[in-house]
């Protein structure tokens, strides 16, 4: 299993250093494969960062959609991802989910928890990003948002009960190294390796999840 940080000491995650949004973006689309797409940014304002969408109340300054057919301008081509952050440097990279993978969005304590639980039980695991809003998304092929509905029931659970969120089609998660407002940046809490490229199925990671979801409630 891919080397994870137990705890919840998320400034200990190593951080992807020297490189720019722009070659961070390529790389996502050239080595891994997935749909990317530029959004918002930060820009200065009056000593303070706010959101380039202009939104003084913004929930996600910096790191959400720019634009409303941000579906259709996702590309896995590297040379269209270069071409796109040359047009803007600073903007976020986002991956659409339900694409390459889906992602299974838990609290960050559920979310260490779980990775212990997998660790011990030695479940093959797919890249987790890790947020500054204190989110964990773990990435799993695609159909798990069809699939999860009939398998937290049978694990004793309620899909209402648990804090489990399946992000799929027309979603998408914000890409280390975004930054989301002056929160901090989105992080790799299991980096993505040679070894992670096969991403499991929700199946395989369920029962850890909702069993750490359940007692995080």
């Amino acid at each position: 299993m891919e080397k994870t940080i137990a705890g919840p000491e998320a400034a200990h995650i190593p951080k992807q250093r020297g490189e720019s949004l722009l070659e961070t973006a390529v790389r996502y689309a050239e080595e891994r494969h997935w749909d990317v797409f530029p959004g918002t940014w930060l820009e200065a304002a009056g000593g303070k960062q706010r959101c380039s969408c202009g939104n003084a109340m913004c929930a996600a300054p910096g790191a959400h959609p720019g634009r409303a057919d941000w579906a259709a301008q996702a590309t896995g081509s590297a040379a269209v991802a270069r071409r796109m952050w040359h047009k803007q440097p600073k903007a976020s990279i986002l991956l659409p989910t339900g694409r390459a993978f889906d992602a299974l969005s838990v609290s960050e304590s559920a979310g260490f928890l779980a990775l212990a639980r997998m660790e011990r039980m030695e479940l093959t695991l797919g890249p987790v990003t890790l947020t500054p809003d204190r989110r964990m998304n773990f990435f799993v092929l695609p159909g798990a948002a069809q699939k999860l509905p009939d398998l937290v029931p049978r694990l004793g659970w309620s899909v209402g009960s648990l804090d489990l969120v399946v992000l799929g089609e027309g979603a998408w998660v914000a890409a280390p190294p975004t930054r989301i407002g002056s929160r901090g940046a989105v992080q790799w809490a299991c980096r993505p390796t040679a070894s992670n490229r096969w991403l499991p199925d929700v199946e395989e990671l369920i029962s850890a999840l909702a069993y750490a979801c359940g007692r995080d409630r």
